[in-house]
C-alpha cells in the first residue's frame, strides 16, 4: 500500500487524509475542458447509481443528517470482530461513500499498511526497543501509558489470535475502490490524549492504574467479544478499570467523542461539482459518509452531533502538575535504581566467578605466600 500523506498536528481540527492506492479514489483536480467534467459528471453519476437509496444496513449501523442533507453513516465496531469487518464493508458498498474516517491518527496509521501475520506479532512483542521508543516519541509519562496500554491489547490479542483494527483495514481496501473517495483519520492524536489523560489523575491514582494494567491476565473468548457488540471489548476493559477516575474516562473517551463528532461533521461538507468554465455558477451535492468507530463512541457522537462544537481546549496540553513530576522521579529512581543492582550482582558474580577458577587461586595463594616471607 502507499504510505499515508497526513496532516500536521500543529492545525488543531484539520482533517487528515490518507492517499488511497488507486488513481481513481484520490481528489480529482479541476477540468481544464468541458470534457473533463463530462467525463467526472459521468463517472459521479454511475457512483451515484450504484448507491442504495434505502440501504438495508446492518444494526452496528448508526445513520446522522447534516444540516446541508449529508449523510454520515457511523459504524460502530468492536476491535476484535471479525463481524465487525463484515459490517463495515457492506457499508461502504451498499452506500458508495465520497468520503471514509476512522478512529485513527497518525501515530497508529502503519496498521492500514502491514498484514495480518505482522500485525499479530508486533502486537504480541512488547519489548525494551518499543518503551524507548514510547518514552522519546511521548515523554516518560505519555510513553509508558502508552505501553501499558498496548499491554492491554497485546493480552487480548494473544487470547484470540487476532490482531487489532482488522476493520479499519477493510474500511481502507474498500475504500479504495469506490470512485473519488476520500480516506480521513478522524481521531485524535495519541499523544495528546494521553498527556492529557496522565495530568488528569493525582499520583496515586497513577500508581493504581499502572498496577492494575500490570497484571492484567483474565482470559477472553471469542465469544466475549461478540457478546461486546454493544460495548467494543478493549474500550469496556478500559473502562471498568478507569471507571473510578471520572476524569480519565472523561479525557479518554468523552473528549475523543467530541473529536471524532468534529471530524465526522467535517467529512460532511457538500462536494462541489466540476465546471466546464471560470463563468459557470458553483453547484454543490450532498455527501455522503462512512464513519468507522469503536462501538463505545457511538452514543458520545449521536450526543454531541447538533452542538456547536470548539475542539481548541480539548487539543491543549496542560503543563506537568507536581505529582506530575513525583511520579516522573519516582519512575527514574526506580528504573536507575534497578540498573544499578543489576549492575552490581552482576559484577559480583564476575568476581566470584574469576576468583573460583584455578588460575586466580594459584595466584592468590602465591601472593600470600610471598607476602608471608616478608
Amino acid at each position: 500500500m502507499t504510505s499515508a500523506a497526513c496532516c500536521p498536528d500543529s492545525v488543531p481540527g484539520r482533517r487528515r487524509s490518507v492517499a488511497l492506492p488507486t488513481p481513481s479514489s484520490a481528489a480529482p483536480p479541476p477540468p481544464s475542458t468541458a470534457t473533463d467534467a463530462d467525463a467526472f459528471k459521468i463517472l459521479l453519476e454511475m457512483k451515484i447509481k450504484k448507491r442504495q437509496k434505502k440501504p438495508t444496513l446492518p444494526s452496528t449501523v448508526t445513520e446522522l443528517d447534516a444540516e446541508d442533507g449529508s449523510k454520515v453513516y457511523v459504524v460502530g465496531t468492536a476491535h476484535f470482530s471479525d463481524s465487525s469487518k463484515k459490517d463495515v464493508v457492506k457499508t461502504i458498498q451498499d452506500v458508495q461513500p465520497d468520503v471514509v474516517v476512522v478512529e485513527l491518527c497518525q501515530y497508529r496509521v502503519s496498521m492500514l499498511k502491514m498484514d495480518e501475520k505482522t500485525l499479530l506479532k508486533e502486537a504480541k512483542e512488547i519489548n525494551l526497543e518499543k518503551l524507548q521508543q514510547a518514552i522519546k516519541q511521548n515523554g516518560v509519562m505519555s510513553g509508558l501509558m502508552q505501553m501499558l496500554l498496548l499491554k492491554v491489547s497485546a493480552h487480548i490479542t494473544e487470547q484470540l489470535g487476532m490482531a487489532p483494527g482488522g476493520e479499519f483495514r477493510e474500511a481502507f481496501k474498500e475504500a479504495s475502490k469506490v470512485p473519488f473517495c476520500k480516506f480521513h483519520l478522524g481521531d485524535r492524536p495519541i499523544p495528546v490524549t494521553f498527556k492529557r489523560a496522565i495530568a488528569a489523575l493525582s499520583f496515586w491514582q497513577k500508581v493504581k492504574l499502572a498496577w492494575g494494567l500490570c497484571f492484567l491476565s483474565d482470559p477472553i473468548s471469542k465469544d466475549d467479544v461478540e457478546k461486546c457488540k454493544q460495548k467494543d471489548l478493549l474500550e469496556q476493559m478500559m473502562a471498568e478499570m478507569i471507571g473510578e477516575f471520572p476524569d480519565l474516562h472523561r479525557t479518554i473517551v468523552s473528549e475523543r467523542d467530541i473529536y471524532l463528532t468534529y471530524m465526522l461533521k467535517q467529512a460532511a461538507k457538500q462536494i462541489e461539482l466540476p465546471r466546464a468554465s471560470e463563468s459557470e455558477p458553483r453547484k454543490y451535492i450532498p455527501a455522503v459518509v462512512v464513519g468507522v468507530v469503536g462501538m463505545g463512541h457511538v452514543p458520545g457522537i449521536e450526543k454531541n452531533w447538533n452542538s456547536d462544537l470548539n475542539i481548541q481546549e480539548i487539543m491543549s496540553v496542560p503543563p506537568p502538575s507536581a505529582s506530575n513530576k513525583i511520579f516522573k522521579f519516582v519512575i527514574k529512581a526506580t528504573v536507575f535504581g534497578l540498573m544499578g543492582y543489576g549492575c552490581y550482582r552482576i559484577g559480583q558474580r564476575t568476581v566470584q566467578f574469576i576468583l573460583s577458577m584455578p588460575a586466580a587461586q594459584n595466584y592468590l595463594q602465591k601472593l600470600t605466600e610471598i607476602r608471608s616471607h616478608h
